[in-house]
């Protein structure tokens, strides 16, 4: 595990994520990207653990979410299956296990403050948290994406799926898109990555 882990994580994290990791029915697996989520927990049917991680992501991020599944694994294993699984006892315990690795040591300086500001009250996912979101996608490797909040008023734009949409004016925190095919509108987040249309 090990030698996977140095790929995909800050070096100077190896010796604690391994410790965490030091459970004989916990099993994790690094997984090709997918759109909907960044990596996910589950309890098998045998009685094993298995945590997956997207492997697209970069060092930062793949830590982050390899942490917020392990704070999973621990909730459930300290409080019981009946707990809400973004509730009071996994954000506890996403706190504490995310503590020793908020140092520069591990991450650069210029997340540090966001990532304090976070874990005050950490969400159910990293990219809610709008620029904690940014300013770790400024590690990734270079894309042709452009951010929802950078597309000019009225252009439009296609998503992951191929969908179209066309770029309307911001809300409170989410910019309302509509649907080219369907003339729905629906809401954005502005750290979204999309790709810009040619008029």
């Amino acid at each position: 595990m090990q030698e996977t882990l140095q790929e995909y994580i800050p070096e100077k994290a190896i010796s604690k994520v391994i410790e965490l990791l030091d459970h004989d029915k916990l099993n994790v697996k690094v997984k090709k990207e997918r759109k909907t989520r960044h990596g996910d927990y589950k309890r098998l049917p045998n009685g094993n653990h298995q945590i997956t991680v997207n492997s697209n992501l970069n060092h930062y991020r793949f830590l982050i979410t390899l942490i917020h599944e392990i704070a999973h694994f621990e909730a459930f294993n300290n409080y019981g299956r009946l707990i809400k699984p973004h509730g009071l006892e996994w954000k506890r315990t996403f706190q504490h296990l995310m503590l020793p690795f908020i140092n520069p040591d591990v991450f650069p300086m210029e997340l540090l403050p966001l990532l304090a500001k976070h874990f005050k009250n950490p969400k159910a996912s990293s990219d809610t948290d709008i620029q904690l979101a940014y300013a770790l996608k400024q590690f990734d490797a270079p894309n042709n994406k452009t951010f929802i909040f950078e597309v000019p008023l009225h252009e439009s734009f296609k998503i992951y799926n191929g969908r179209i949409f066309r770029k309307g004016l911001k809300r409170r925190t989410r910019y309302e898109c509509v649907e080219l095919k369907t003339s729905k509108t629906y809401l954005f987040n502005a750290n979204v990555e999309v790709e810009l249309l040619e008029e």
